[in-house]
């Protein structure tokens, strides 16, 4: 069982990783988009 847990902790931590880039990705275009509607 902990070979297991250990195994799939690399590949939580690269979900989780991965997860928050494109996150943080939708958040900045978001921004972006409703920045280019507020100014104008």
């Amino acid at each position: 069982m902990k070979k297991k847990n250990r195994g799939s902790e690399p590949y939580l931590k690269g979900t989780l990783i991965s997860v928050f880039v494109v996150g943080l990705m939708i958040c900045i275009m978001w921004f972006t988009v409703y920045g280019l509607y507020v100014s104008r």
